[in-house]
C-alpha cells in the first residue's frame, strides 16, 4: 500500500516538474534539489528519487557525478533531431489520417490556425499550434504513433519556451493554410510534403544568461 502511495506521489511530482521544465520555468542545467522538492510536496525522499528517474527517462533531467540531478540542456543538434523525427512521423500520420478528415475537423484546424496567428505570447501560440497538429493527425487512429508525436511536441515546446522567453511577435502561418487547402482538395501527398518541411523550420533567438551575457537559442517554429 505504501509503495502504491509513493508511486502516485512520484507520478504527480514528475508531472509537475516536467511541466515546469517544458514551460521554461526551470532553466537548463538548473539543479533539482531533492530536499527542497520533498518539502514542497510534503513527502519523503523516496518518491522524489523515483520522480527524478522518470524525468531522466524522458530526457528532461540528467544525473551528474558531484553535480547532482540537473535539468538536461540541449543544443542545435538535438533540436534538428526532433525536427527530423517530427517530419517523418507527422508525415506518416497525415497520410493515414487524410482519408478520415472531415470538413468539420478541417474547420476546427483552421480556427486553431487563426488562434495561433492572434496569439499574444509564445505559450498561447504553442497551444494553438499543437491543437492544429493534433486535429489533422489524430484521425490516423494509430495510438503509438500519436503518443510518440505528442512526446516530440513536448520537446518542441521546451525548445520554444527556452528560446522565446520574451519578445514574441504575432505571425501568420501560411504553411498551415497551405496544408488545409491541399487537404480540402484531396491532395494528401502534397499536404504531407508541406507539413514535413513546415516542422523542419528552426528559428533562432538571443537569450540572456544569468551572467548577463547572451547566447543563441534554437527552436522549431512549426
Amino acid at each position: 500500500m505504501a509503495k502504491e502511495r509513493d508511486d502516485t506521489i512520484a507520478s504527480r511530482i514528475s508531472r509537475v516538474l516536467a511541466d515546469r521544465i517544458i514551460r521554461g520555468e526551470i532553466a537548463p542545467d538548473a539543479r533539482l534539489r531533492q530536499d527542497h522538492i520533498a518539502e514542497e510536496f510534503g513527502t519523503s525522499h523516496v518518491p522524489v528519487r523515483e520522480a527524478f528517474r522518470r524525468l531522466e527517462a524522458q530526457g528532461l533531467a540528467i544525473s551528474l557525478p558531484r553535480r547532482g540531478v540537473r535539468v538536461a540542456s540541449f543544443d542545435l543538434k538535438e533540436v534538428r533531431e526532433v525536427a527530423d523525427m517530427r517530419a517523418a512521423l507527422e508525415g506518416l500520420a497525415l497520410k493515414h489520417a487524410a482519408p478520415h478528415l472531415t470538413s468539420a475537423i478541417l474547420d476546427e484546424a483552421e480556427q486553431a490556425t487563426r488562434d495561433g496567428d492572434a496569439a499574444g505570447d509564445v505559450h498561447a501560440w504553442e497551444e494553438a499550434n499543437r491543437r492544429f497538429h493534433r486535429l489533422i493527425l489524430a484521425p490516423c487512429g494509430m495510438a503509438r504513433l500519436l503518443a510518440a508525436i505528442d512526446d516530440l511536441h513536448a520537446a518542441s515546446a521546451r525548445f520554444l519556451f527556452s528560446a522565446w522567453q520574451s519578445g514574441w511577435e504575432k505571425r501568420t502561418d501560411h504553411d498551415h493554410r497551405a496544408i488545409l487547402a491541399a487537404l480540402r482538395q484531396g491532395r494528401a501527398d502534397e499536404a504531407a510534403v508541406i507539413l514535413q518541411k513546415h516542422v523542419q523550420w528552426i528559428g533562432r533567438a538571443p537569450v540572456r544568461t544569468p551572467s548577463g551575457s547572451t547566447r543563441d537559442a534554437f527552436a522549431i517554429v512549426g
